[in-house]
């Protein structure tokens, strides 16, 4: 019975799609823009969310990095106080050298800076480069992916040798279809030799990352872009078996001695765990996703009112025929189920139409801008299960109605 009842609602169905095509059409455009609102919405939040988390995965879970500008406000503050941090010194090489004699809690402590600067071979140059300034040992506090070559050597960078590793887009642009090492280019005015190559990382929200980017030893770097800039940090990884807080707690301790602040007195720098970065992301993912369900709600709230109007002129046209149906057997319930699965046939119809608009602008955007968005089969899920539900809601009245009409009543109506 539930096989005829499937195939009569769906038959019916069609029937009012064939029959009032214009109306129907109407319609199910108004649950199909609902569902491309909310999915496509919630597919760029996604898209978003695994591109941040895979530009921070050469970040490991047990890193911390020593800054001078908090992520959010720190503890005792209402608000991010700009103005407090503003006065900070960045830390500096000889803060890093300190840690590393006083911190037996950590396996690894690298300084970083980074700069902007325009990087030269021959007749070929790229005007926007990042050259990075980084100590031996940032290799074991951020996994960095080469492609060819090599990295530096402790007594390269102990000594500032002029040697580099540079991004794919550097060596592209520079080198062209050659691998480029063992090559001098110019950088900052200064001759450095390539001795390594990143694998592409491709574009992201946060830049190219090590794409543009023209690694040198902290020494020789300092000369080109200099120290004591803002973004300058010093990356820490725990020893195995230390826990991220308990090596948190005493780089905070340890910091506070080598710059000699007093005691009850603010930190003057920053300790950020790899965490926190996560966090952040999951909280701008929150913020886009509620924004993506309410703009979806409101579009999804026209689809639901158009659906159930259609399916209110479907019992007034079909009154006579739900008359002679009672008459022949039929049971109240048998009419309610037939109409709510008419009203959810025509709101999968209409989900499927906006599923599909949504995998083709996702399809063309990908190709477009180079950005890669996904439509995940959670998402297509969730996009027809909204369809149905919508379908059930805005069916339910209309198909109460239609089941609790008198048959000798129906079949005498016009």
């Amino acid at each position: 019975m539930i096989f005829r009842l499937i195939k009569e609602s769906f038959q019916f169905a069609t029937n009012a799609l064939m029959v009032n095509k214009l109306r129907s059409m109407l319609s199910l455009i108004g649950v199909a823009i609902g569902i491309f609102s909310i999915i496509f919405v919630l597919s760029v939040v996604d898209s978003m969310e695994k591109d941040m988390k895979e530009s921070f995965d050469m970040i490991g879970s047990d890193i911390l990095f020593v800054q001078k500008w908090p992520m959010g406000p720190e503890e005792g503050d209402e608000e991010y106080a700009w103005w407090k941090y503003m006065s900070r010194r960045p830390p500096q090489l000889r803060d890093m050298k300190k840690l590393q004699d006083r911190l037996p809690t950590a396996s690894a402590i690298a300084m970083q800076t980074q700069g902007v600067s325009v990087a030269e071979y021959k007749n070929n140059f790229i005007k926007e480069t990042y050259p990075m300034g980084v100590t031996f040992q940032y290799r074991e506090t951020i996994a960095l992916n080469i492609a060819s070559g090599r990295y530096f050597t402790s007594d390269e960078c102990e000594s500032g040798k002029n040697y580099c590793i540079i991004g794919e887009i550097i060596r592209e642009q520079l080198f062209g279809s050659a691998e480029g090492l063992g090559k001098e280019i110019t950088v900052g005015g200064l001759k450095v030799v390539v001795i390594g190559v990143f694998k592409k990382e491709g574009a992201s929200l946060f830049g190219n990352g090590f794409d543009q980017a023209i690694m040198m030893p902290y020494d020789f770097a300092a000369r080109i872009i200099g120290t004591g800039k803002d973004d300058d940090s010093i990356v820490l990884k725990a020893k195995p078996g230390i826990t991220t807080t308990e090596l948190k707690d005493e780089v905070t301790a340890v910091m506070r001695e080598v710059r000699s602040v007093k005691p009850g007195a603010d930190n003057n720098f920053s300790v950020i765990e790899s965490s926190m970065i996560s966090g952040a992301i999951d909280s701008i993912v929150s913020v886009f996703n509620v924004v993506g369900m309410i703009i979806g709600i409101f579009s999804i709230l026209v689809g639901a009112f158009s659906i159930a109007n259609i399916m209110f002129v479907s019992v007034s046209e079909r009154t006579n025929i739900i008359g002679i149906q009672k008459a022949l057997g039929a049971k109240n319930y048998f009419i309610l189920y037939q109409f709510l699965f008419e009203s959810v046939l025509l709101c999968l119809f209409g989900g499927a139409m906006g599923l599909v608009l949504v995998y083709l602008l996702v399809t063309v955007l990908t190709s477009a801008i180079e950005f890669e968005f996904v439509l995940s089969l959670g998402r297509i899920i969730m996009g027809v299960s909204i369809s149905a539900i919508v379908g059930i809601v805005a069916g339910i009245i209309p198909a109460i109605r239609a089941s609790r009409l008198n048959p000798v009543d129906a079949i005498r109506s016009k």
